[in-house]
């Protein structure tokens, strides 16, 4: 009799004590599209709605055990990778992954705050890019993490088109190019993977404050959808859908006096059983 289970996704992140982003949202948007969140948190936030307060960064050891726990006793469909934040923190994870390989990684690289400053130092940077790099399925920065990750500015969608090709010739096999910075009202991602055409994804804003943790959100579901056996760009295609409806739905509820969290549970789904 063949044995039943949940299609699971690990997410690797930090906490927002807040909720709306980091390891709280990954694990509502697992949920929310009915796949089974496990979570190893890599620092601790005090923050709100209005702003980062203080940042504790957990143990490499600790981030160690979490994920040896996890992974040595769960099936892993899927990876999401978010606030890495020390060289020992990527060297811990990257370790980990030689000796529990998992096939479909999603790599959110928080690297700039709100207000442009780099959250983590150059040495942190150069690791993610020659040990995670090559090992996982789609990056997906930011326009200030795609101009920090390959030194080209990004200021257009030809310029985040030409950081994109960076990034596949240095060893990303695909790249999912945020827009949602760049001026106008229409914005557009661009999906870009190795051998293929770029596909260009555009999509109206949704006049609203509560945009706070729509990166790790986005992250989150593609990984989601991968777990549940979804291509990649089906898997991207599906989840931009899902972040700009959780978006619409929360457009007019207040949660705080600054940028509120998207409504993750618009529509959930029960837990998918295979």
């Amino acid at each position: 009799m063949k044995q039943k289970r949940y299609p699971t996704a690990l997410t690797i992140a930090g906490s927002d004590s807040g909720g709306g982003a980091g390891i709280q949202a990954d694990l509502k948007t697992f949920s929310s599209l009915g796949v089974y969140g496990a979570s190893v948190i890599t620092a601790v936030t005090a923050q709100n709605t209005c702003g980062v307060q203080a940042i504790q960064a957990i143990h490499p050891q600790i981030i160690e055990s979490q994920i040896s726990a996890v992974c040595s006793d769960f099936r892993i469909d899927a990876l999401k990778l978010g606030m890495l934040h020390s060289p020992q923190c990527v060297e811990v994870v990257h370790r980990l992954l030689s000796l529990f390989p998992i096939q479909s990684i999603v790599l959110d690289p928080v690297m700039i705050a709100t207000s442009g400053d780099s959250l983590i130092e150059q040495e942190t940077i150069e690791l993610i890019r020659s040990d995670l790099f090559p090992l996982i399925t789609l990056l997906t920065p930011n326009c200030a993490e795609a101009a920090l990750l390959s030194g080209i500015p990004v200021d257009s969608v030809d310029s985040l088109c030409q950081a994109g090709t960076h990034l596949l010739e240095v060893g990303c096999n695909a790249v999912l190019m945020k827009g949602g910075h760049l001026d106008g009202t229409m914005k557009t991602d661009v999906l870009m993977e190795s051998g293929k055409e770029p596909v260009f994804l555009s999509e109206s804003t949704v006049d609203t404050m509560n945009t706070h943790g729509t990166g790790c959100t986005l992250s989150s579901a593609i990984t989601a959808f991968l777990a549940l056996g979804f291509t990649l760009s089906e898997s991207v295609q599906k989840a931009k859908k899902y972040v700009h409806d959780a978006i619409e739905a929360g457009a007019d509820v207040y949660v705080g006096a600054g940028h509120g969290p998207l409504n993750h549970f618009f529509n959930p789904r029960p837990l998918v059983i295979k």
